[in-house]
């Protein structure tokens, strides 16, 4: 089974990323088309972006990036959790994807957005801009979740069936994209800068 890997993108101390995390996964895993696996960028503790080469070389130095590497090299798919800092995406989440070039490429990309009135949709606009350049291929279905606040009840989302019904869409064009892409992922073992 394809491995989907959900980023949870925030790393602030008060956030509620991981909370919409947990959320989502537990969802996507009763779901069944992928193994699921959480990846908290805050946990990972990825520096400010500090490898001498450009990643297309793959020459990495340090071991929290080999470690990243690894990471997002066996997955198959992916979704960022993310939120809306000034109208744009975290940096936490432009470095991590800076970090490394071949491990994304071709794989499928979904949000699970969150945040004020725009509910982090101008967040998920900026990151597709970022994501295609490493090939990256965002699908239009998303999980929003605008005034997050409202739905966080003693330490818990506390989703609508407008939150919970837009999941399923998600996951199965995620899993078409993912099963489609398979054979270009093949080829990056053979891709030169």
């Amino acid at each position: 089974m394809p491995l989907l890997e959900v980023i949870v993108a925030s790393t602030r101390d008060q956030r509620v990323g991981r909370i919409i995390g947990d959320w989502f996964v537990a969802h996507a895993r009763a779901q069944g088309s992928f193994d699921v696996e959480l990846i908290d960028l805050r946990e990972l503790a990825l520096p400010l972006l500090d490898e001498p080469h450009h990643p297309r070389f793959k020459r990495y130095e340090h071991a929290h990036t080999k470690a990243w590497s690894a990471i997002v090299d066996r997955a198959d798919a992916f979704v960022f959790v993310t939120p809306e800092y000034n109208y744009g995406c975290p940096p936490s989440l432009v470095n991590a994807i800076d970090y490394l070039w071949a491990e994304w490429m071709y794989k499928p990309l979904g949000f699970v957005s969150y945040g004020g009135i725009s509910g982090g949709t101008r967040s998920v606009q900026m990151t597709k801009l970022i994501a295609t350049t490493v090939k990256l291929v965002p699908i239009p279905e998303m999980v929003t979740i605008p005034l997050v606040a409202q739905h966080i009840k003693d330490g818990a989302f506390d989703s609508t069936d407008k939150h919970t019904g837009s999941i399923a869409p998600l996951l199965v064009e995620l899993r078409r994209w993912t099963d489609a892409l398979a054979a270009l992922r093949g080829q990056r073992a053979g891709l030169k800068a």
